[in-house]
This record gives C-alpha cells, structure tokens and sequence, in this order.
C-alpha cells in the first residue's frame, strides 16, 4: 500500500473525515487519465488500484493515433517496437504483407505503459493507493454525511491484521475505471450487448526469430465469426494472441493452439499465457448515476470490431476525469445530474459514433471476411484508409461520414 503527495489530501467533512474532490478507482489507462485530468485542473484526487503496480493486463499493447493523441502532454511512450508493415492473413491463407514508409503505431508492454501513465496522475498532484479493493460505492444512508458526497467502501485484506477489515473513503464524485468486471459498473447499472474472449502468450524468442518480426505485426482473420488472430512483435518476446465470441472457449483455446504452430512458435515456452473477457456496451447502458461516472472497460467502451480499447480508455478516461471536477462543484443533485447527463452526451457524440460503426464492420466482418481480406491487401485505398486511421489522421466514423462512396460501399455489404 503507498501513499505520496500528501499535500493534496482532501478536506474535512463534519465529521472531520476528509472529503476527495474526485475519487478513481482503477489504475489502468482509462482511470489514470482521468485522475491526471482531474489533478491538473488543481483538484484533490484519490486513485485506487487493487494489484500493486506495476502487473500484468491482458493486452496486445498497440498505441495508434488516437491514443497517442490523448496522452499527457510531453508523455513520453515506453515503444518496444515501432510497425512499418502488417501481414494479412485469411485463417492461414491468403496472405500477404503490406508495407508503410512511415510508422503506422507503436508497441509497448502494459505494465510499463500503465505505470508511466500512473506516475503522469501523481505528478499532477493525484494520491496513489495500491492494494485496496473497492466493495461498494454509497450515495445514500448512515455512510454518507450529505448530499454532494459519495461513500466509496475499501475491503482491506492485506498487511497487518490490524489494518484489515473495511474502509470509508468520501468523495464529492467517483470515477469508475475499474476494468470489464467493474463493480463501479454494477453501482450504475451499466449494460452491456457484446461479450469476447481474448487469449494471449507472451512468447520470449531467440535473437533470430525476433529480428524476422522487428517492426512488422500479423493479423490473422479467424475460423470463428468475428474471431481474429494477432502477432506483435516486443523486442525479444512475441505477444501472440486471439479473440472471438464468449461461449465458444474451446474454439478459442484450439484457434490460439493451432495459430502459434502454424507460425512455428509451438517450441518455445510462453513466459504468461493469460486470458481476458471484453464488454461493450449497449447502446442504452448508463454512463453515470449521481456523482459516479464510469470510464474505459467499465463502461464497456471499446471498437467492437477490432475490441481495441487502449485509444477508447484514454480518451473516456480524460473526459470523464474533466466532467467528474464539474461534479464535485455541483452544489445540488440537480447540478450534479446535469454535468453527468453532459459528459455522457460528450461521450456518445464522439466514441459511441466510432462504436455505431464499429459495431457494422463487425456485422460485416462476421459474414464476409474473405471480402475485408480482399480489400486490405489487393485495394489501395482501403490499405490507405487503414493506415491512416491507425496513425490517427482519421476515423472509420469520419471516413464513413466523409466520403459518400464508403457510406454506399458500407451500407452493400451490410444486407
């Protein structure tokens, strides 16, 4: 358990207990951005975590644009690899490797990432604690002195026994960024229509094979619908992974298995073999309820095509963290509703079209893959598009939006 910058604590209450302007559960990309957005606007901010840092998160570790974009100013990414060329591949068919003379995204390892976006909240002025699992929030009853303040309930099972048992933290709002099985998530009731199943290895490798996937990244489209296979290169381990519907796991397990062979990967010895559920949304699920603002996974914000989320967590994490200031200012609940129901309109203007289309190719993708394939390497334009949307200069949304012949193209093989 730590505890730094201590300056920063919060006021007292009534009771004398001090009182958090924002509260952050979740120390992952989505809750540290929200916790440095909250603190560089000069508020006392308390950040959570339940591991202690740095740990491991199922990941493929890809920052594209949208994600680098978001990143605290003067950021510097931990890049294990830098990708120039994408190989395609039709369920180990079909394949063929398409090249950029400019960097399309950067690699990096989710422990370092996440570490260094932590320590980003902490020099703003935000507090860490580490090792706490939060059990409940509370808006109401004997817990919660008055109005503007929410009770955020720690179960406190580790170090001395003295110290164990439950914990009251105040605050005058709470952000959920406590990952897809948020308990935050549950307080506010958020729904989701999309559950998937990501398998991963970190597989080290010899020098040799490592230089033949330096800069260079695989994507491979599944034999399940919508299930896809991935090969990110990290230095001297590949991070080797596959994802596709929950409910098809040994699918899942088998696809992996037979993935890793077929790249001649079967003999070596992954150091973590890891698995991890995704959520999106459903259109209708809440993004908020009282002074609780939820984030990232725990809101089931992510691509549902693709299921990246690193680009989706930041910038929900950010907005949420910026909205969550405006709440804790909110002198009534009237105030409060209103600055939550704005952050939610933030949130779907801007990430929910991203997930509308998302959610199409996906449709798309399910029933004809082979037709993707086709477009990614044997069509320029759709290879541009895609280079320029992993570089950030654009969207899928926008690009839809944009240009007439993509929303016609889109709406064909829709039917």
């Amino acid at each position: 358990m730590s505890s730094e910058n201590s300056e920063h604590a919060g006021s007292a209450g009534e009771s004398g207990q001090q009182i958090w302007d924002v509260v952050v559960v979740g120390a992952g990309p989505a809750g540290a951005s929200a916790a440095y957005a909250a603190a560089v606007a000069g508020r006392r901010v308390l950040l959570l975590e339940k591991a202690e840092l740095p740990r491991y998160k199922t990941c493929g570790g890809g920052i594209i644009g949208p994600s680098r974009d978001a990143l605290p100013p003067g950021f510097e990414l931990p890049l294990r690899d830098r990708v120039h060329a994408v190989t395609f591949s039709l369920n180990g068919r079909l394949t063929r490797t398409r090249r950029s003379k400019n960097m399309l995204f950067g690699l990096v390892n989710r422990p370092e990432f996440d570490q260094a976006l932590v320590e980003e909240a902490q020099k703003a002025g935000a507090e860490l604690r580490t090792g706490v699992t939060v059990s409940r929030v509370e808006q109401h009853g004997p817990s919660v002195p008055d109005r503007r303040t929410v009770a955020v309930v720690l179960s406190i099972t580790g170090g001395p026994a003295s110290e164990r048992g439950e914990e009251t933290v105040l605050a005058r709002a709470v952000v959920g960024a406590d990952g897809s099985a948020s308990r935050i998530g549950a307080h506010v009731g958020v729904k989701t229509d999309q559950v998937d199943l990501g398998l991963e290895a970190e597989i080290p490798v010899p020098e040799t094979v490592a230089e033949d996937w330096a800069g260079r990244v695989l994507i491979d489209w599944g034999p399940m619908p919508g299930s896809y296979g991935w090969v990110f290169p990290k230095g001297d381990t590949l991070t080797v992974g596959v994802i596709s519907t929950r409910g098809e796991g040994a699918a899942t397990k088998r696809y992996l298995d037979d993935f890793i062979a077929r790249l001649g990967l079967a003999g070596f010895e992954p150091s973590v073999s890891s698995g991890h559920l995704t959520r999106c949304r459903a259109d209708d699920s809440p993004l908020s309820r009282g002074r609780v603002l939820v984030c990232g996974d725990a809101a089931g914000l992510l691509e549902p095509w693709t299921r990246e989320g690193i680009s989706f967590a930041l910038r929900s994490g950010r907005l949420a963290g910026e909205w969550a200031v405006r709440i804790a200012e909110a002198h009534d609940a009237v105030d409060a509703r209103r600055q939550a129901l704005n952050y939610a309109f933030a949130i779907k203007a801007g990430l929910g079209v991203e997930m509308g289309v998302g959610r199409r190719m996906l449709a798309i993708f399910e029933r004809r893959p082979g037709i993707l394939h086709a477009l990614l390497t044997g069509f320029r334009p759709a290879w541009n598009a895609f280079a320029d949307i992993t570089r950030g200069s654009t969207s899928l949304a926008e690009i839809v939006r944009t240009h007439p012949a993509a929303r016609r193209a889109l709406t064909l093989l829709d039917r």
